[in-house]
């Protein structure tokens, strides 16, 4: 496979001469009308009827019984893993095939991350893998599943949905229940994939999602905690905004909280983005079978959706033959003005985590070494 074939079907597939981004933001709705109207209406920071009205959409769609919006996915998951009273000194599992903010709502809490292999099946994180750490480096007690090197309290896994296919939710579950262990997804990516027809974000007590202006849709800047109740949503849209007791004109705060709150300009972009997630969606997944045909019969494997699942395809990705093979095609295709990108460098060799635990990583680091994003923006642009 060359570089030049990578390039030719991406500038048949968007029809420009120009500069392809890995993904952008996609406006040919109501976005224009919608925010004119806050602008309009002055309600333009977190009150406003866009932030209800954004947060009702997204429940309808994913099915969570209560979503509340943030200013970014990292608030969200620093918010969801707060819930789940992930503590200073606490041990989460992650993998350490992910985005940093995973990673950075962890250390801002003053909790350490365990990183863990990710999944040939779904390029996040590995159920067996991590059942395979805990037998060997846990217990548990009366106080919950702890690591008996150290004594701390592993209290939390945080699987991220890599590029939008989901892991395999049924098997972390389990093993979070065999060892008393809090799932909080790491949604970021993923809105608008689908595990065995439910929604991603959904399968633990919280999920949190990302609407950054590179997701399949956007807010500008913003993110949403999904929970796994009513009672824990209310409770998180309170924490969220600043812990205040409601009244008519005092100010009365009984608790710290965030001063997490979307602004309404920002839900209202939402609003009009959430009207047309499904077409996006559909054009994703057309992008994605030229990909795979295009990689049919080559040495390079096109990264598909898991047999469980329905996937956003939210970023393409494909696996080089060898790191060679990848250099040679990064190289080409960014000199050509279509962006390709190397996957994250691994979590563990940052310097903030490099003193992390860590179980076996091979497969992270084969992918390390191999995979590259292609450019996957809806083509409706």
């Amino acid at each position: 496979m060359k570089a030049t074939s990578i390039v030719e079907f991406v500038r048949d597939t968007y029809k420009t001469d120009e500069f392809i981004p890995l993904h952008a933001p996609t406006f040919n709705g109501n976005e224009k009308a919608y925010v004119m109207e806050t602008i309009e209406s002055t309600f333009v920071s977190s009150v406003g009827k866009f932030v209800d009205d954004f947060e009702r959409r997204v429940e309808a769609y994913t099915g969570a019984p209560k979503a509340v919006a943030t200013v970014n996915g990292t608030a969200a998951l620093h918010a969801a893993l707060y819930m789940a009273d992930v503590q200073r000194g606490d041990l989460v599992i992650t993998q350490a095939l992910t985005f940093v903010a995973t990673c950075n709502a962890l250390y801002h809490m003053g909790a350490e991350p365990i990183f863990v292999d990710a999944s040939p099946v779904s390029l996040g994180l590995c159920p067996k893998a991590v059942d395979t750490f805990l037998s060997e480096y846990a217990e548990v007690t009366e106080t919950g599943c702890v690591h008996k090197q150290t004594g701390r309290r592993i209290k939390a896994v945080v699987p991220m949905h890599t590029f939008g296919h989901p892991v395999e939710l049924d098997e972390l579950v389990a093993v979070c229940l065999k060892w008393n262990i809090t799932l909080v997804e790491d949604a970021a990516e993923s809105l608008g994939s689908f595990y065995k027809g439910k929604h991603t974000g959904t399968f633990g007590e919280f999920g949190a999602v990302s609407f950054n202006g590179n997701k399949i849709i956007t807010t500008g800047g913003g993110g949403m905690v999904l929970c796994k109740t009513q009672e824990l949503g209310l409770r998180t849209k309170y924490v969220t905004t600043t812990a205040k007791v409601p009244h008519i004109y005092e100010f009365f705060h009984d608790e710290p909280g965030f001063n997490y709150r979307m602004p309404n300009l920002n839900a209202a972009l939402g609003c009009a983005q959430m009207e047309v997630i499904e077409r996006y969606l559909q054009q994703k997944r057309q992008i994605a079978t030229g990909y795979s045909d295009l990689f049919s019969g080559s040495d390079f494997k096109f990264v598909t959706e898991p047999a469980y699942a329905k996937s956003n395809y939210w970023l393409n990705a494909v696996v080089c033959p060898d790191k060679e093979s990848r250099d040679e095609v990064l190289a080409e295709t960014n000199g050509l003005g279509v962006m390709t990108r190397p996957v994250w460098q691994l979590m563990h060799r940052l310097p903030m985590f490099e003193h992390s635990i860590c179980g076996d990583l091979s497969y992270s680091e084969f992918l390390e070494a191999h995979l590259i994003n292609l450019p996957s923006t809806p083509t409706e642009i």
